[in-house]
């Protein structure tokens, strides 16, 4: 959405935040910045469960009790989720939604310093969700402070979603209509740069392939056998062939989650698991049938049978740029980090390891241009969120500029004060961006002007994971 009166709507919200002091917006950050190590403290422990989707237990449990001492009122195993809960402060309107993840990635066990070290666990912060989910709960805290204060009217909403990492946790707290009373919602994401730009991202969809055969002795009776494995090395054969037949942004992966148990015995049972992303969730529907068919004839091909279990699902991002301009003049109000000798010394030694990015240390220190329209390669359930209330996220440097998303080295960083100091500007954005929208309510209803032009009139909302059930054993 870019017209003329648009821009000058945004032009002017640059303007008036740029030039009005906001003693509201001093309050919570001096706030943030007085708890910023017991947040630290609340982060690290995260960090340490390192717990995978649906099975976030301790982290989920952490979090609600902090915001119970708050004074939050906390409804927990929401939409079917054990780990799932929702905690709410104030009332009437408006009503202010910030997101909180906290689950962790399986296999990336690792320590928090600059050399690959496994700390022995079955998973890590790879995504940095420990601090994702403190920085949200130290931003609703301080608005819930101020909300006091000040007396002003309206409720503010810490979301404790689970299982982003594969499990669409959100999608099912959208499809039982746990927001369908939000005026806004807030998030942010850890990264290597700090960035409030308004983009979409992929739409995704996942499923594991479990293929059935006959099992018999490898060599003496191979005849007999009909091999699951060699069922989901044809399907994965034929999905391969078919990448040059797609649409060039589809990105498909999969991963053999079981392929038999030894090598003398032909194989009776085996499991590929499976993601399709594209720009447009249109798409991905439709190369999604085709990869279904490619288990089909594999199945039919290795004279085996298939079944396929829908993991996850979840809607490309719907961008709102009202929004984004709003957090970024907040962004840029409170600025980037600035590394110690020490935090420096340790970015030098870990940019130096293997998959690392090239990218100036010093970047942290300042914030992105503002660029709409812009397209992230990674996907979220925060897209369904999105496309049922107006979104907006932005990113912070919690990990060593070049660091890739998805490694040790994320693991690692998010275990340090580079971490820590990440988290904390991006609870100071999202706190005084939340404060905007309770001052100014035009904001809000310029930005759900914008999302229903976006969104469309004939727009209705149908979970790509269908009407299964939160996949809580997807991780087992």
């Amino acid at each position: 959405m870019k017209t003329k009166n648009l821009w000058v709507f945004l032009a002017g919200i640059s303007t008036a935040f740029a030039q009005v002091p906001n003693k509201a917006h001093e309050s919570v950050i001096k706030e943030i910045n007085q708890k910023e190590k017991q947040y630290g403290v609340l982060s690290k422990q995260i960090w340490t469960f390192a717990e995978v989707g649906y099975q976030e237990v301790k982290s989920s449990a952490i979090l609600q009790d902090q915001l119970r001492k708050e004074g939050f009122k906390v409804q927990s195993a929401v939409a079917d989720m054990p780990t799932a809960f929702v905690a709410s402060f104030g009332e009437g309107k408006p009503v202010i939604g910030i997101l909180g993840e906290f689950d962790a990635l399986p296999g990336l066990s690792q320590d928090s310093i600059p050399i690959k070290k496994s700390i022995g666990g079955i998973a890590g912060h790879a995504c940095g969700h420990h601090l994702f989910g403190v920085g949200s709960l130290a931003s609703v805290v301080a608005i819930k402070n101020w909300l006091v204060q000040s007396g002003h009217k309206g409720t503010i909403r810490f979301y404790g979603t689970p299982a982003e990492e594969g499990g669409s946790g959100k999608v099912y707290m959208v499809r039982d209509g746990l927001f369908k009373d939000v005026d806004v919602v807030l998030h942010w994401h850890p990264g290597d740069s700090n960035s409030a730009s308004s983009s979409s991202s992929l739409a995704n969809k996942s499923a594991k392939f479990r293929f059935k055969g006959i099992s018999s002795h490898a060599a003496a009776a191979p005849d007999r056998g009909r091999s699951a494995l060699d069922g989901v090395e044809v399907m994965n054969y034929a999905v391969n062939m078919m990448r040059e037949h797609i649409p060039s942004a589809t990105r498909i992966h999969y991963v053999i989650t079981n392929g038999g148990k030894a090598p003398n015995v032909v194989p009776d049972f085996a499991e590929v698991y499976y993601y399709v992303r594209h720009p447009s969730r249109q798409y991905v529907a439709s190369i999604w049938e085709r990869v279904q068919k490619a288990a089909q004839g594999a199945a039919l091909a290795t004279g085996t049978t298939v079944e396929e279990e829908i993991i996850g699902g979840v809607h490309e991002i719907l961008p709102n740029d009202v929004l984004s301009q709003l957090m970024h003049e907040n962004l840029k109000g409170i600025g980037g980090m600035k590394y110690t000798a020490e935090e420096l010394k340790y970015a030098e030694e870990i940019s130096k390891t293997q998959g690392m990015g090239i990218r100036e240390l010093s970047s942290v220190e300042t914030i992105e241009p503002l660029a709409n329209e812009g397209l992230s390669s990674a996907s979220t359930d925060v897209g369904d969120v999105s496309w049922a209330v107006p979104t907006v996220g932005l990113r912070t440097a919690t990990w060593v500029p070049g660091t890739p998303a998805h490694s040790w080295q994320a693991v690692a960083a998010g275990g340090t004060s580079i971490g820590r100091k990440g988290m904390v500007i991006a609870a100071k954005a999202l706190a005084t961006t939340a404060i905007d929208l309770f001052q100014n309510e035009k904001i809000i209803s310029e930005a759900k002007a914008e999302f229903e032009k976006r969104r469309g009139t004939d727009f209705t909302y149908k979970a790509l994971v269908g009407d299964r059930k939160p996949a809580l054993n997807y991780r087992d």
